[in-house]
């Protein structure tokens, strides 16, 4: 979402540095004026969120979703509370509405591909508890989980000569 000085002043930089209930209190003051401004509402649910509020996090991306719905910001923050939740379904649903909303939101077709490969997982992992026997599972379920795994970090480097 774009923002403009004067609607956000320096929140971003108040969520960066962390600084959520300052950033919050200032949220708050804000709406409370411009109660239907969505760009800091779409700040107050980036803030909840960092501050593991989920649950309100969750209802302000939605009121955004309701009220601006050609947005496709809240739809990929919804999703990303809702893949935390293990709700795959809908995080599934809420990233193709950011998508249909931008079509060139990369953010939210990366987004969709993970959720994608978490609903691959658990359709693998389904299958071989159906069908214990089936050798061709075990492959893709491994593959598959190796995509999910976080990158393991680079070996240090060592001068040349050293003992490893």
């Amino acid at each position: 979402m774009a923002h403009t000085p004067t609607s956000n002043g320096n929140l971003p930089l108040l969520i960066q540095a962390r600084e959520h209930a300052e950033a919050l209190a200032r949220a708050d003051q804000y709406l409370a004026g411009k109660p239907r401004e969505p760009q800091m509402r779409f700040l107050r649910g980036v803030i909840l969120s960092e501050t593991g509020r989920a649950a309100e996090a969750v209802t302000v991306f939605t009121r955004l979703t309701e009220d601006y719905p050609e947005l496709p910001e809240p739809y990929n923050n919804l999703a990303v509370l809702y893949a935390q939740q293990n709700e795959l379904n809908k995080a599934r649903a809420a990233l193709e509405m950011a998508i249909r909303n931008n079509p060139a939101y990369a953010t939210a077709y990366e987004n969709l591909g993970d959720i994608q490969l978490r609903l691959a997982v658990q359709s693998y992992e389904r299958a071989a508890q159906l069908a214990p026997g089936n050798p061709g599972l075990v492959p893709k379920l491994a593959r598959t989980r190796e995509l999910l795994a976080p990158p393991k970090p680079p070996a240090p480097t060592r001068p040349a000569g050293t003992a490893r």
